[in-house]
């Protein structure tokens, strides 16, 4: 039987800083496939290639992904400066359309670090530049250096709203995650409600109230070994449930599935 398919939401890259091209990593489609069982495909987000209707036709269910580019503050009403850092305008122009369709149509999908950030923006949310520059907070960026798993290594950890979506899926009010982001959510969007937050006040897990299907975002990157990790396992099996659900024609709550 034919899995459902998930769009993996990929970034404009350069191969060798010359050679055009759309990438995506390798544990997004590696948990996507082996955690939430369905069919990953990279999808090239930009607007010359792909549309918003033909896209949600195509697909069961969205993996909004991280990536080194951040949306540009003119989506949220704000000037660009040196710390919004880069950008992808042609990401911005698929990805937040095709959340805000995603919200009013019920079709699932999961938010991973911009991908959080888009979705507090899709609904008309804010961003704060540079989160390690505000009063007390810490410093989330990734580590400069070290290997992939010091990089990735569990640094802080992420409190739940108590009776909440993830509290539920995770079993836990409390969880240790990695941190790899510079940018973060200043004001939160309609409908946006935040249920987890790190030690410094930092929002790392929401959800979309209302929304009748799977419409979840984290901050951090549960993708990183989403297999083996207690955290990330279970969000992926709960996002490839409801991306199954789509495929046969069900629209579950994610209230069910927690």
């Amino acid at each position: 039987m034919a899995r459902p398919r998930v769009g993996i939401i990929g970034n404009s890259y350069l191969i060798n800083d010359e050679y055009p091209a759309h990438a995506g990593g390798t544990m997004n489609s590696e948990a996507v496939a082996e955690v939430a069982g369905a069919l990953p495909l990279l999808i090239p987000a930009d607007p010359r290639f792909v549309s918003v209707p033909e896209l949600l036709d195509s697909f069961d269910g969205f993996l909004f992904t991280g990536g080194r580019p951040n949306v540009h503050p003119e989506e949220y009403g704000e000037a660009a400066t040196e710390a919004h850092g880069a950008f992808d305008r042609a990401r911005d122009a698929i990805a937040l359309p095709l959340i805000r369709a995603l919200v009013e149509r019920g079709q699932p999908f999961f938010g991973i670090c911009r991908g959080f950030q888009e979705v507090n923006v899709a609904l008309g949310g804010s961003l704060h530049p540079e989160i390690r520059d505000l009063p007390g907070r810490m410093n989330h960026r990734m580590p400069p250096d070290g290997t992939l798993e010091e990089k990735f290594a569990l640094r802080h950890k992420v409190t739940f709203t108590e009776g909440g979506i993830f509290h539920r899926l995770l079993g836990a009010t409390e969880v240790m995650t990695n941190t790899l982001h510079g940018q973060g959510i200043k004001s939160p969007g309609a409908r946006i409600v935040i249920e987890g937050w790190a030690p410094d006040g930092t929002p790392e897990a929401l959800h979309v109230e209302g929304a009748a299907g799977f419409a979840l975002a984290v901050q951090w990157h549960p993708e990183y070994k989403a297999a083996c990790d207690p955290v990330s396992r279970p969000l992926f099996e709960a996002f490839g449930q409801a991306v199954a659900a789509w495929a046969a024609g069900h629209c579950p709550s994610v209230r069910r599935l927690a």
